[in-house]
């Protein structure tokens, strides 16, 4: 179930219903990751409290979800995960039962991780409107984790569900708050251990990172061209910081300025889709432009779009050789985040010369 629909699109209006992909974890500055996902981090401190009422609270806990105060086991054994809990319950090896698919994000796992992928039953497609709840009950899960947008659980029959298991909904909110989102999901299906393990990881390197490129980036204000656009309707995709495209290289320093014209929400609070005549005035004080390019090093047909145009060939930036393609800006867990900051530390070297 691909909750990226409403927060990434496959086009702007999808994008613009999400985040519709935060940060104590490496000092990223967003502040609409900290009031978007703290105050559901916060409300889970329910969650290591027995549940009230249950005929064993020894084995079951109270969890507080998108959908509300839901009992779970304390110790799931038979997990079904949907959307963006997919990969981080995989990469917290979770026992986990069936899982939606989850396609926009294979470039992002390992091979231990994406041979986990392929051997575990497909109980739904990438949308949340392709559940089959006939192959969820089939697999028998104690506990069903749904990681799509609250937006789009209105496309799920959560009622047919909860008559098979209990159902936790922890869904993107803005892009950045991924750290603490999947947290909660890690935390649901008692998978925290290698979930921490991983975070940590993350947050030693995010670190390295910040202190090499301390000197080079100070004073810098940067821009970013996301990796959407809508070529038929003559836009590109603008993200500011805290968006897919920003969120962790702020983790090592960098200063994205700006915020969108209009705040619509989600992912509207930190990108836009400007008609291209507008590259000039939205990116022309740019001292540096990162773009997101795809997993093979390649632009989207968006992006392509926007570098053939002569508007961004005139732009400040462009012209003085201060722009970094950078892959994996999809990255939505510390596992594949971690594949962002190398391509990060690959993609800006050259500042650390200038």
């Amino acid at each position: 179930m691909d909750s990226r629909q409403p927060l990434l699109p496959i086009g702007a209006l999808a994008l613009a219903l999400a985040m519709l992909t935060g940060c104590s974890s490496a000092g990223s500055t967003a502040a609409s990751s900290t009031s978007a996902a703290g105050s559901t981090a916060a409300s889970a401190a329910s969650s290591a409290e027995p549940a009230a009422g249950s005929a064993d609270s020894a084995t079951a806990r109270t969890f507080t979800a998108d959908n509300g105060e839901i009992t779970i086991p304390v110790d799931p054994q038979r997990v079904v995960a949907t959307g963006y809990a997919v990969p981080v319950l995989i990469e917290a090896d979770a026992n986990l039962v069936g899982i939606s698919t989850w396609p926009r994000g294979l470039a992002l796992m390992t091979p231990e991780d994406l041979a986990t992928y392929e051997g575990l039953e497909k109980i739904g497609g990438a949308m949340a409107a392709e559940t089959n709840y006939e192959a969820i009950a089939s697999v028998k899960p104690d506990l069903i984790v749904i990681g799509v947008p609250k937006p789009v659980l209105a496309d799920i029959d959560l009622k047919r569900l909860e008559a098979v298991a209990p159902v936790v909904a922890i869904g993107p909110t803005v892009p950045d708050a991924w750290r603490e989102l999947s947290k909660l999901q890690a935390d649901a299906a008692g998978a925290l251990e290698n979930f921490d393990a991983a975070q940590a990881e993350y947050e030693a390197k995010a670190a390295d990172l910040k202190a090499k490129y301390a000197t080079a980036l100070a004073g810098l204000q940067f821009g970013h061209l996301g990796a959407y656009g809508e070529v038929a309707k003559g836009t590109f995709h603008r993200e500011y910081g805290g968006s897919w495209g920003t969120n962790i290289a702020q983790d090592i320093g960098v200063t994205y300025y700006g915020e969108p014209v209009e705040k619509t929400g989600g992912s509207g609070d930190v990108s836009e889709y400007p008609a291209i005549e507008q590259l000039p005035a939205s990116l022309g004080t740019a001292d540096v432009i990162t773009y997101s390019v795809q997993p093979d090093g390649t632009p989207s047909e968006a992006v392509q779009y926007v570098l053939d145009s002569e508007l961004w060939k005139n732009l400040p930036a462009v012209q003085a050789g201060k722009v970094f393609a950078v892959k994996y800006t999809e990255a939505a867990t510390f596992p594949s985040a971690m594949l962002t900051l190398d391509a990060l530390d690959e993609t800006l070297t050259p500042l650390l010369n200038q």
